[in-house]
């Protein structure tokens, strides 16, 4: 649809939050072109150019929202577009704590390192796209702006503080867990500490997960699913993730670097990044709604190099787009 003069991006702001939406006037030939929503997730914020090894970013967590428009027209320049846009932000309180052009900000390399909306919904001249962060308090966004030869694109992505309401594991004080999974199909029963209790269910082979870690070293969350080209975990509930919470939280000396893979659709430098957003996400899940210590999971992303299925067929496409867990110590 048609944007109006101007555009209130309520989408992307926590529930209950609207007094602090930001908003932003845009041409009336915009037109929203895709959205992306995760009411908890991590976004890795460029806070500076490519140093010729990386790019610098400081990794937030909570809802995280991307949103990106249409401007039909050639007549408005990225740099246009961007100033427009950036006077907006900071009358509306928020610090720019970076921003670059193109070949400033490292061209190919910032691009395809920084997380964008995939084509053609926003689409990415290397050679003339600009790029903002800002900060309002413990929020950030930012703004990606580039042009084709009939129109502009533009895309905000902002991180909140997640929403209320999510179930969290709780242990009683005391309560001991064990450190061999249930029989398939069993569900331990987790005492309230304090917040709210959850009952863990696990079925569709999670109860292996603690048995798999413990014999190899690793397991895939195969109940988690990913859409193509997506970052977000599709809605439902994971027994994979709630087994995986137990056996942490059973030994704190346990660590584990979460994987993300793709299939081979797509360039590997884009593939790798959305690994590395998959395994974040999965991360932060373990980290808010199960209370699993940070220092516990680190996430990491290999793209497309280590596939299990051909990716000649959707069936194995699917198969390939997966998070998998390794023990990195066994406490």
């Amino acid at each position: 649809m048609k944007a109006t003069a101007t555009l209130a991006l309520l989408a992307l702001i926590a529930p209950g939050d609207a007094a602090r939406a930001l908003t932003l006037a845009l041409p009336e030939a915009a037109t929203e072109t895709a959205r992306s929503d995760a009411t908890l997730g991590s976004y890795r914020l460029p806070t500076g150019p490519f140093d010729g090894s990386a790019i610098p970013t400081r990794l937030a967590e909570g809802a995280v929202a991307a949103q990106s428009w249409r401007i039909e027209g050639a007549d408005q320049t990225t740099l246009a577009l961007m100033r427009a846009m950036r006077s907006q932000v900071e009358a509306q309180g928020w610090k720019v704590v970076f921003e670059c052009e193109a070949r400033a900000c490292g061209g190919f390399d910032f691009r395809y390192g920084t997380e964008v909306l995939p084509e053609p919904a926003m689409h990415v001249d290397l050679g003339d796209f600009r790029y903002l962060a800002a900060e309002k308090g413990d929020e950030v966004a930012s703004l990606f702006v580039s042009r084709s030869d009939s129109a502009g694109f533009v895309q905000l992505t902002r991180v909140t503080a997640a929403g209320p309401g999510l179930p969290v594991l709780q242990l009683a004080e005391g309560a001991a867990l064990p450190l061999v999974a249930p029989d398939k199909g069993e569900t331990p029963e987790v005492a309230a500490g304090g917040g709210r209790a959850v009952t863990l269910s696990l079925a569709n082979g999670a109860s292996d997960i603690a048995a798999q870690l413990d014999a190899t070293g690793t397991a895939s969350l195969d109940d988690l699913r990913f859409s193509a080209g997506a970052t977000e975990l599709e809605k439902g509930d994971y027994a994979s993730l709630a087994a995986l919470a137990l056996w942490l939280k059973a030994a704190p000396g346990r660590k584990v670097a979460l994987v993300g893979h793709t299939d081979a659709s797509g360039g590997l430098e884009i593939n790798i990044a959305i690994s590395r957003r998959r395994a974040e996400q999965v991360r932060a899940v373990l980290l808010g709604q199960y209370e699993v210590p940070r220092g516990q999971v680190t996430a990491e992303g290999v793209g497309y190099l280590a596939p299990r299925a051909p990716n000649a067929t959707e069936e194995g496409r699917e198969a390939n787009r997966r998070v998998e867990v390794v023990v990195m110590s066994a406490g």
